[in-house]
């Protein structure tokens, strides 16, 4: 059984194998460490980490800011996929958010990612694309989706 328990600086290394494993270097999704280090200390950034046995094989990087809160990163290991822990961390991100008072609740992914679908039935909705937004390493490029969290209240 996986938990989830806040992340910082000093998991950067487990975040980053779970990074390299989760996204295929084809599309040029993943972030550098400088770019995580980077983020983490910004006002509203916020990592969390799925655990099994102390081993990180999730996380979510999310920033909330003035009402606004955007998924910013998630990924779940190869060898732990398919065992709900990418809902857990999604839903962990969309409660956190709500209870720190957000208004919008937004993320973006790949076109043709396979998370899509996770999205989809957890009620974001496409609201845009962004067109040749991602460079994969060999210079192909690929659209970003861009959904927004609709729900009976409202986001």
């Amino acid at each position: 059984m996986s938990k989830l328990v806040p992340g910082g600086f000093d998991d950067l290394d487990g975040v980053m194998r779970v990074m390299t494993a989760a996204f295929d270097k084809r599309f040029g999704e993943a972030w550098t460490r400088a770019q995580c280090a980077g983020i983490l200390p910004m006002t509203g950034v916020q990592l969390t980490l799925a655990e099994k046995r102390e081993k990180i094989i999730g996380f979510s990087l999310h920033r909330s800011i003035v009402g606004d809160s955007e998924l910013l990163l998630l990924a779940v290991d190869p060898d732990s996929q398919g065992k709900g822990i990418g809902r857990k961390l999604l839903r962990h991100f969309v409660d956190s958010s709500r209870k720190g008072g957000a208004t919008r609740i937004h993320l973006e992914v790949r076109d043709g990612n396979p998370a899509v679908h996770l999205y989809e039935t957890a009620h974001f909705q496409q609201a845009g694309r962004r067109r040749n937004y991602y460079k994969g390493n060999n210079g192909e490029q690929f659209d970003a989706l861009t959904f927004v969290m609709v729900t009976e209240d409202g986001p």
